[in-house]
């Protein structure tokens, strides 16, 4: 689901995304409370939590419309499911002593306002309508996810050397070195100047990276000109036909890009090769783990909604309209 900013890190869209939770501890007897969107296990989700994620959810709308139905129903249920799965995993957590420390929270808040100047992180919360304890308290219950997999789930996922070489020889395409040049550039903004830089290096009066430390108007002019190794498809399409065309030491005719007029040498080559499994075995091995953690995520999530007493308020969940909350979103980003 879309956020209202699309700049914000992964790290703190991952909690808005991810941690929907909006569970509060009181008993719900009865499951037509308006003010209750379900409840999980005898403990309720309440409305405002559920809509207040919501409004971080929706696209921005013109004149603060309210979404039309056809998008909004399958918003409300795929958040009601995110919210009851975390609900059980919290559950789950107190079951089993799980908790974390208010250093361990603040260590992880600190992570993710790293990943803003300082004076962006207060906008950043405002943009996706959430306060400072709001995300102390998401940061808390996300690390005490955490804690509950590597303790119940992750221990019992392994991979065996079988699963590693059938893997790899399925997949070894995958982990091959791509054939690389290695190329400098000079670029000017007129087609005679880049024509006579051309002569003069044809001629051999000047070397390729003298002309484009003194001429070259790109960031890489102080360097020589010098782009490094690159394999095709990470430089623009005109650079990876003329480089990966010419020969060891050529110098290219003049490329008119949207940068300019350019001129390239090639000063190394480097072929493409199919690696060994000793090289990749750590690799490998983690993305099976990987795979596997996430696959048993699931199935431990399953188990536990399957033994789960879950009551949806469906009056209450149909007559949220996900229209804005301006309240809400007014006071998100104070602490």
């Amino acid at each position: 689901m879309p956020l209202r900013s699309k700049s914000l890190p992964l790290s703190l869209a991952t909690l808005l995304l991810g941690l929907a939770l909006g569970a509060c501890t009181r008993q719900a007897s009865d499951k037509q409370n308006p003010s209750v969107i379900a409840t999980v296990n005898g403990e309720a989700l309440s409305r405002a939590e559920f809509e207040q994620e919501l409004s971080r959810d929706l696209p921005p709308l013109e004149n603060d419309a309210a979404p039309s139905p056809e998008q909004i129903e399958p918003m409300k249920r795929a958040l009601l499911d995110t919210m009851i799965e975390r609900t059980l995993l919290l559950q789950a957590a107190r079951a089993n002593n799980i908790a974390v420390s208010p250093e361990e929270v603040d260590r992880g808040v600190l992570r993710i306002t790293s990943d803003y100047p300082a004076e962006n992180f207060n906008e950043a919360l405002a943009q996706g309508q959430l306060s400072m304890a709001e995300l102390k308290q998401k940061t808390s219950a996300l690390l005490t996810v955490e804690k509950l997999f590597h303790a119940h789930v992750y221990p019992r996922v392994a991979v065996t050397e079988e699963e590693i070489r059938r893997y790899f020889g399925e997949h070894a395409d995958e982990f091959a070195e791509p054939e690389e040049v290695h190329a400098a550039q000079i670029v000017v903004k007129g087609l005679d100047e880049a024509k006579r830089l051309q002569a003069q290096l044809k001629s051999g009066q000047q070397k390729f990276a003298d002309l484009a430390k003194k001429y070259s108007l790109s960031a890489d002019a102080k360097l020589g000109g010098d782009l490094g190794f690159f394999p095709r498809g990470v430089m623009p399409p005109q650079f990876d036909e003329v480089a990966f065309h010419l020969g060891v030491g050529q110098i290219s005719d003049v490329v008119v890009t949207d940068y300019g007029f350019h001129l390239f040498k090639v000063l190394e080559k480097r072929p493409g090769r199919k690696k060994e499994l000793s090289e990749v075995r750590s690799e490998v091995e983690r993305r099976l783990l990987d795979e596997k953690r996430r696959d048993a995520q699931k199935e431990y999530v399953k188990a536990l909604r399957e033994k789960a007493q879950v009551q949806v308020n469906e009056p209450v969940l149909l007559a949220v309209t996900g229209k804005p909350n301006r309240s809400a979103a007014s006071g998100a980003a104070e602490p």
